[in-house]
């Protein structure tokens, strides 16, 4: 999968761009404000709909403009397939092919992103709602099924946290329409936890590969994954959905007094395990930088996988972070496998050896020109 091209309109500090890509590795230079990382937002809103620095879709928008639009041209084994997104303060509309999409549903999955920004390093020793995020984000891109589970649940989740609320208040108990939130959210909940393992277990099997190899065959990185019912081995969707309902129906009361939902895929956790040990708790920062290096690693080959396309991968000035030997990893782990787009205010500290004929573009208050070879 590749952007061959991208074009921008009012969208943050770029009035109108139009740009070509390269299909090896685009390395965004440019000093801190002047649009690099507004660049790589762009393809991440792409391929999302939604950014990762925002949950206000007005601010993508220019401050002088009322619309933002941003339009792509990807490429991709069947094909080429052109994208458009329109941000207005009415929401947002999404065309595949020049078609509308009834639901954003329906577009995420045409373009694929992983994102590796220095906050990713904290997905390791960061809270739980880090994790969850990051699995939600992930497994959404592979599964159109998934994404729409995990937004139905989500939806219901408010609905029944709202209702509990309003049962604190009542002396009157309407437990009915209680119970019938509870069925909803067990059967969603199901389904994202049985896929959330699913997941996981393949994403475990390419991590491990990683990360024996960066840490010179002395550690094996093993996945647990925290839930609050019985998960066996090809533990079905039904049974998890007994499981979930049992917690409601027991616990009701308790929940009914704190007024929020304390049971499902919404409280989950994900451990990573060194040697069988946590390497949140007992890892070195080493070990856990390697760890999350691993997991976005093994991303682009679940990816691969799952979709029979390899992503877009994006690097967020995250290799100032890496010292020397994750750096050189990284870098050839890519190295003419995936379209990379990369931000940095200078190259120096970079291991451009490692960069086959990569193509620099400078940025400057909004201004991209692109460095001939």
């Amino acid at each position: 999968m590749i952007l061959k091209e991208l074009q921008l309109h009012n969208f943050r500090n770029y009035d109108d761009l139009s740009v070509k890509f390269a299909s090896g590795v685009n390395i965004l230079i440019g000093e801190n404000a002047q649009g690099k990382t507004n660049l790589l937002e762009a393809v991440y809103v792409l391929a999302l709909t939604r950014s990762h620095r925002t949950a206000n879709d007005r601010e993508l928008i220019n401050w002088q403009s009322h619309e933002a639009r941003l339009s792509g041209r990807i490429e991709k084994q069947g094909g080429t397939v052109p994208l458009e997104l329109t941000f207005t303060a009415k929401g947002k509309k999404a065309k595949v092919n020049h078609l509308e999409q009834a639901r954003l549903s329906q577009y995420v999955g045409q373009l694929n992103v992983i994102l590796f920004a220095p906050e990713d390093l904290s997905i390791v020793k960061g809270a739980p709602a880090m994790r969850r995020h990051f699995m939600d984000l992930e497994f959404g891109q592979m599964s159109n099924k998934y994404l729409y589970d995990s937004g139905q649940y989500r939806s219901i989740l408010k609905q029944r946290n709202q209702y509990l609320k309003q049962l604190q208040t009542r002396q009157q108990h309407d437990r009915v329409f209680l119970q019938v939130l509870s069925d909803q959210l067990a059967a969603y909940g199901a389904e994202i936890i049985v896929a959330r393992a699913t997941f996981l277990k393949k994403l475990e099997k390419w991590a491990q590969v990683v990360h024996d190899t960066v840490s010179q065959h002395k550690e094996k990185l093993t996945f647990r994954y925290v839930t609050q019912v019985q998960l066996e081995d090809n533990a079905s969707v039904d049974d998890i959905y007994h499981q979930l309902l049992e917690l409601y129906a027991t616990n009701e009361t308790k929940e009914i007094e704190q007024g929020s939902t304390q049971y499902g895929p919404q409280r989950d956790d994900l451990r990573f395990l060194i040697n069988e040990k946590n390497v949140q708790t007992y890892g070195s920062q080493g070990q856990q930088r390697t760890t999350a290096l691993s997991v976005k690693l093994a991303e682009i080959d679940l990816m691969k996988e799952q979709t029979g396309e390899y992503p877009i991968l994006l690097l967020d000035d995250v290799l100032s972070e890496l010292d020397d030997e994750r750096q050189t990893h990284l870098l050839t782990a890519i190295q003419d496998k995936v379209q990379t787009f990369l931000t940095t205010t200078s190259l120096s500290g970079i291991a451009q050896q490692l960069i086959h004929a990569p193509t620099i573009f400078n940025i400057d208050h909004g201004t991209l020109s692109k460095e001939e070879p």
